[in-house]
């Protein structure tokens, strides 16, 4: 069951967003469906309710992956980049999914010495994650969306990797194409307010509401 709990800054900052769990679980399961068309295997099998869904059993890749497009957050932050600044490339990142020492970034040596991943693998989510950039970019366009960065998860399943976790207003930077207006977790992080009706205001725009 997916809840209306938040947290942020590894857990150091935490919070409920009321109904986040209801928007969170549809409109991951709405986003594996149209990645699930264009040729990316989710974990997805069936939402059965609001909150609930039945997904395949997956060994969790021990890897962040995340995708850049403008720079924002800890990107802007960390080289000086002033936020809102469009990239010259899409950015991929990877960083160890560990609470403990606080998913620090690494590089694909670094995740073959610690035997996170095989070259082989990283390889075919490198491929997925620009290919899941590439679909949902246009798809939220569409909806007057800016797909600023996300971050994604992906698990072994009968030996090969396929998209897992979820991909909603909690992993991905979204922003009004107009108005340039947060419409995400940062909400959340920043104290911004009207957090909610930021995450209703997305399922609104995708039809799920």
């Amino acid at each position: 069951m997916i809840l209306d709990d938040a947290t942020a800054f590894n857990g150091l900052k935490k919070g409920t967003i009321a109904n986040k769990g209801i928007i969170n679980n549809r409109m991951t399961n709405f986003l594996f469906k149209k990645l699930e068309e264009s040729g990316i295997e989710t974990h997805l099998i069936e939402e059965i309710n609001d909150r609930d869904t039945i997904v395949k059993k997956v060994e969790i890749v021990p890897l962040e992956v995340i995708i850049r497009n403008i720079a924002a957050g800890s990107f802007s932050k960390k080289y000086g980049v002033e936020e809102g600044k469009e990239l010259k490339c899409t950015v991929l990142e990877f960083s160890y999914k560990n609470d403990e020492l606080g998913d620090p970034l690494l590089n694909l040596a670094h995740a073959y010495a610690l035997e996170l991943v095989t070259p082989e693998e990283a390889a075919h989510i490198s491929k997925m994650a620009y290919h899941i950039n590439d679909v949902l970019k246009k798809f939220f366009i569409e909806k007057n969306l800016i797909l600023v960065d996300f971050k994604i998860e992906f698990g072994r399943y009968d030996g090969r990797i396929i998209l897992a976790d979820e991909i909603s207003p909690d992993t991905c930077r979204l922003w009004d194409k107009d108005t340039k207006e947060k419409l995400d977790k940062d909400r959340f992080r920043r104290d911004m307010g009207n957090v909610e009706d930021a995450y209703i205001e997305v399922a609104k725009r995708i039809g799920l509401v």
